[in-house]
């Protein structure tokens, strides 16, 4: 059978899945099959091989969670190195007698040549080796890993709110909410696996301390008792064979060690490797390089120091600094810089000089530009994008394109939000740091700069993206800058899309009506209503944020109330009540029981008679008696918000509108209903009547 038959006969077996049993069986196989000098010696070499492989990938990767499979790994480097020791454990005492080279090359170059052949050197080594790996490397590496596999699981409900968080407000698809959910899953998962995989490690630096010495002590039993060696000779051949056995599984213990300590240690936030981001930290600090190549150089000029090393080293770091210095010269004199524009000739002035207004414009200080600048890794025009796709399919009309330009006379850190030229938001975010938003309920406080989440005006705290994980388990939810800006971006178009919508947007509005009622479309404008009517229902029902995607619904009640009635506020009641089960399902989801705030029937009545024979812009009433009702209202919506309930007015159609107003912008979470836009099956349950009496 040639090399071409077996190479691809274990081609197969992998197929099958049979390559890590095998694998498996082959070191538990170790443990109680005598091998030869030589098999050993490929082994061990095997082994030092493997452990400097799984280092490096350690430093080549970019996130922990690239090397996953790194708790398994570990275990079977740990297996194979113990199944090395029983084996060559049992070549020792068997044929040690005979050679030094009994148990293999390997073990006797580590004894011999690594060591100087003196036992008593080399079981300081393996002692100092062994306090190294154990003490420092091994008991850190497993502090943080058990810390880290703490604070993930802790910061898992954050990080759900966050995710959905971003998926409500259009920044993500379901797609990717679903692959940075398993994100989390995956990374919950890893570090709770390397928790376990540092007691590996642990326990195997304490097996290879009692291995030696049983080595030692048997060796020392064969030789003397069995074999009537001299003691001093005995000592010499097996102490120096179990020393050497020591070093070969200790060396590579340490290499996974270092591995182990290196990816639990790392920050994931950057896509390079760790000796990337070393140079790269390091070297933005060229001051600190020149320091300490300074304070070097000096202690080499003092007499009786070692002149040589310490002058060496000051001229490397100089060099370096030097060598950085030259490079970022090179870099920005390569950099191509864009002529001035030549000034335009003296000509007279015409309609293209009058710029049109931004219809959404968004302002930004000169810090925040990066978030904008795709070459920097701004994520801020994608975030925006999908603003105004999800915006778009909620409300029913293309949401314009937001124009975004640096303004010099806003704080570096501040940026503004116009609608139609009209500043309608605006706030300061961090381009470095990252939002700890409190969403009602967290278990600490967190260093940073104290803010308001400018969409919601919930209180948040500004904080370096290495706390993140911290202030998640503590339950703040942690959204980065362009998420600040997008979310609020969503919630100012939100309130005033009736604004953004006009005759041309109720054009394309009609035009796709047409694609699914041609003839609904053909008879609705101007047969019944004018295109200005339409856009004045359609501008009512945006300001009280009611989707108008429902084009067919809307279309019929204008086409059935349109020859009965001009009058855009009869019109939009009417669409209104058509619409009113979509009403209801957004402000109540799918729930079966809607809680509703009512008027005393006096108070109605008194409502009704002084809106009568008025303009419901100028209702009188008591300014005492209509502080009394609005405290009233706003306190029974507290008490429903509190208790995660809708709050709900249930008022006669005649005073809906009015009341609607009344409230719009002091009591922006209460929901004003006409009796008849409640649905039939829909079942009420009143929890507060609100009277004209406090």
């Amino acid at each position: 059978m040639n090399l071409k038959t077996i190479l691809a006969r274990l081609q197969g077996l992998a197929g099958l899945g049979l390559g890590t049993p095998l694998l498996i069986l082959l070191l538990l196989a170790l443990l109680v099959l005598p091998l030869p000098a030589f098999v050993l010696d490929v082994f061990f070499t095997f082994n030092i091989a493997l452990s400097l492989i799984i280092l490096l990938v350690v430093i080549y990767t970019a996130r922990p969670l690239d090397f996953a499979v790194f708790p398994a790994v570990l275990l079977v480097a740990t297996l194979l190195r113990l199944s090395l020791n029983v084996a060559s454990t049992r070549v020792v005492l068997l044929f040690g007698h005979q050679s030094p080279d009994a148990a293999g090359r390997v073990i006797e170059a580590f004894g011999e040549f690594v060591i100087g052949g003196n036992f008593t050197v080399g079981l300081v080594v393996f002692l100092i080796l062994v306090i190294i790996n154990f003490v420092v490397i091994t008991k850190g590496a497993g502090r943080v890993s058990e810390v880290s596999a703490r604070f993930t699981l802790d910061a898992m409900p954050g990080k759900q709110m966050a995710i959905d968080a971003d998926l409500n407000a259009g920044l993500i698809t379901q797609d990717e909410a679903r692959a940075r959910r398993a994100e989390v899953a995956r990374e919950a998962d890893f570090y709770g696996a390397m928790d376990g995989a540092s007691k590996f490690v642990r326990g195997d630096a304490i097996a290879g301390i009692l291995i030696l010495f049983i080595n030692i002590v048997g060796g020392l039993a064969v030789g003397v008792g069995q074999h009537d060696m001299a003691l001093p000779e005995a000592a010499q051949r097996y102490v120096l064979l179990a020393i050497g056995d020591g070093l070969v599984a200790q060396i590579p213990s340490l290499l996974l060690s270092v591995a182990s300590a290196i990816l639990v240690t790392r920050v994931s936030g950057s896509d390079a490797d760790v000796g990337q981001q070393v140079s790269a930290q390091f070297l933005e600090y060229p001051r600190a390089l020149v320091i300490s190549a300074g304070v070097i150089g000096l202690l080499g000029l003092v007499p009786g120091m070692p002149n040589g090393p310490f002058l060496l080293l000051a001229s490397a770091l100089g060099g370096g600094v030097w060598w950085q210095h030259r490079r970022r010269q090179r870099a920005v004199q390569g950099q191509t810089v864009e002529a001035l524009p030549k000034e335009a000739e003296v000509r007279e002035l015409s309609w293209d000089d009058v710029v049109p207004l931004d219809r959404i414009g968004l302002q930004v200080g000169y810090r925040l530009i990066a978030l904008v600048d795709k070459q920097q890794g701004g994520e801020l025009l994608s975030r925006i994008k999908g603003v105004r796709k999800k915006l778009s399919q909620e409300l029913g009309f293309l949401i314009p394109s937001v124009h975004i330009r640096d303004n010099l006379d806003l704080p570096p850190n501040a940026y503004r939000l116009q609608i139609l030229g009209t500043t309608v938001g605006e706030a300061m975010v961090y381009p470095d740091r990252e939002m700890a938003i409190n969403p009602g309920q967290v278990f600490g406080a967190i260093a940073g700069i104290e803010a308001k989440d400018p969409a919601f005006g919930l209180d948040a705290v500004w904080i370096e993206p290495t706390r993140r994980d911290h202030a998640q388990a503590l339950g703040y939810t942690v959204v980065d800058p362009e998420t600040v800006i997008a979310t609020h971006l969503s919630q100012v178009l939100q309130d005033h899309a009736h604004l953004l919508f006009g005759h041309e947007e109720a054009q394309q509005w009609l035009a796709n009506l047409s694609k699914v009622a041609p003839k609904l479309a053909e008879i609705l404008v101007p047969q019944i209503v004018p295109l200005t009517l339409l856009v004045k229902v359609l501008q009512r029902l945006l300001k009280e944020k009611i989707p108008i995607r429902d084009a067919i619904t809307i279309a019929e009640t204008l086409a059935e109330h349109g020859g009965k009635s001009q009058d855009p506020d009869v019109l939009t009641a009417a669409v209104r009540v058509a619409l009113g089960r979509a009403i209801v399902e957004k402000i109540n989801g799918l729930e079966n029981e809607l809680p509703v705030i009512t008027l005393d029937p006096e108070l109605e009545q008194l409502l009704q008679k002084s809106l009568h024979g008025m303009a419901q812009e100028g209702i009188g009433i008591e300014p005492g008696l209509a502080q009394r009702i609005h405290k009233l209202l706003e306190q029974q919506t507290q008490k429903l918000e509190m208790a995660g309930k809708p709050a709900v007015l249930l008022v006669s159609q005649i005073l809906r509108s009015w009341l609607a107003r009344f409230v719009r912008h002091t009591i922006p979470g209460l929901h004003v209903l006409a009796y008849n836009e409640v649905p039939e099956d829909q079942q009420i349950r009143v929890v507060a009547v609100v009277g004209q009496r406090a």
